[in-house]
């Protein structure tokens, strides 16, 4: 659908309990400009009154969560839906005048981009029910990951003050790796293990079909750096054993919600084809999936898909002058995110990315910024996967 093919641009600025919607016509004219409640029939109602006038096209300011509603009505009565992004909108608003920030001037906002500067709109969305329930299933999965990352950094935090080296010893993952954190939770941290002693802890830890050998070996070498007791070291040892539990218990609700992702998709054909590239697993291949829409041919080429997940690099010019070039700060998040995680997985165990990464770091660049290029190298066959349907096989990464 291009712009000639509408006649009547609604910008409808959605809130929790009723929406503000503001249309224009061809001319700029405002033909409509009044709240709607948050439910089916006064959105239809709406919907259908300014479809008098033409063929309309619903934007909103939020395609999930309480702007779903609109716009499955409109999918269902075959009205054309967009999204304007928050920052686009932000910009549109400098162009007009007033400072104001109400409902009413952002619907308004939100129409007007729609008519002017059409390219600024997004796609809303699939009404796909599939991918719908990924994405709830995906914003879940985001927020225990949260909330892990906050209890281990408490735990982090406590170790940290009453025993550095022994929170040396966790360093990196260690400390969320279910034999460590059943040591925790059993143990309490380094004096409730010391009281213990060595072989305790290992039969302990036997007994409950541990593979621990290693960093209890490290955890008591840890111990026997430090012979004073830090103020406040009893209390941490009560705090940590709860800590441990919440953990294991998210890292639990994660792996069930793995497995519900993984049901999801399994008859999805492009889960396969992701999959089979070193360094995705189902968690970030759900999380592609979500970042394109479900569908790759909304990409015009592997370079559009770079510069839409914001991982393609930004020139810097001025006249004549280059000034170089810099990592991208917009993009999908979802997307970005998900690419970053699979170079980084993939600059760690598979061989090609690790021999191109090293050659990033070799030529000066940061970690970050390495991995950036390695996202891009991959995101050129991540595309071609996903255009062709073919599965995986290892490019010669070149610098």
């Amino acid at each position: 659908m291009t712009p000639d093919d509408i006649d009547v641009w609604i910008g409808l600025d959605v809130g929790k309990s009723a929406h503000h919607a503001h249309a224009l016509d061809r001319d700029g004219a405002t033909v409509y400009d009044k709240p709607v409640r948050q439910d089916e029939k006064a959105i239809r109602t709406m919907l259908e009154r300014l479809s008098e006038r033409g063929r309309p096209l619903l934007v909103v300011d939020q395609p999930n969560t309480i702007g779903s509603l609109p716009l499955t009505v409109a999918r269902s009565m075959g009205i054309a839906v967009a999204y304007l992004p928050g920052g686009a909108m932000r910009k549109a608003a400098q162009l007009l005048p007033g400072s104001a920030k109400t409902d009413r001037r952002d619907a308004r906002v939100i129409a007007w981009a729609a008519l002017k500067l059409p390219e600024t709109l997004k796609d809303a969305g699939s009404d796909d029910e599939t991918l719908a329930a990924l994405r709830m299933l995906a914003g879940h999965d985001e927020d225990l990951a949260h909330e892990a990352t906050r209890h281990i950094n408490r735990a982090r935090g406590l170790l940290l003050q009453v025993h550095p080296a022994f929170e040396r010893a966790l360093k990196g993952e260690r400390i969320a790796r279910d034999s460590t954190l059943a040591l925790l939770e059993h143990y309490g941290g380094p004096a409730g293990m010391n009281k213990a002693g060595v072989q305790n802890v290992r039969a302990w830890a036997k007994a409950n079909g541990l593979r621990a050998g290693t960093i209890i070996d490290d955890m008591f070498r840890a111990i026997g750096e430090q012979t004073v007791t830090v103020p406040g070291a009893l209390m941490a040892e009560s705090i940590i054993p709860a800590l441990a539990r919440d953990i294991k218990a998210i890292k639990d609700r994660r792996r069930e919600i793995g497995r519900q992702v993984e049901t999801l998709l399994e008859d999805h054909p492009l889960l396969t084809v992701l999959t089979s590239m070193p360094g995705i697993g189902v968690r970030t291949a759900s999380g592609i999936l979500l970042g394109i829409g479900g569908d790759i041919a909304n990409f015009k080429s592997a370079a559009h898909l770079a510069a839409y997940a914001g991982i393609a690099p930004v020139t810097s010019q001025s006249g004549t002058s280059i000034k170089g070039e810099r990592p991208a700060r917009g993009g999908n998040k979802r997307l970005k995110n998900a690419l970053w995680q699979t170079a980084f997985v993939a600059s760690t165990k598979h061989p090609p990315s690790i021999a191109y990464y090293k050659r990033k770091r070799e030529q000066g660049k940061h970690h970050n910024a390495a991995i950036i290029c390695l996202a891009r190298r991959r995101c050129d066959v991540i595309y071609s996967m996903l255009k062709n349907g073919t599965l995986y096989q290892d490019p010669i990464l070149a610098a």
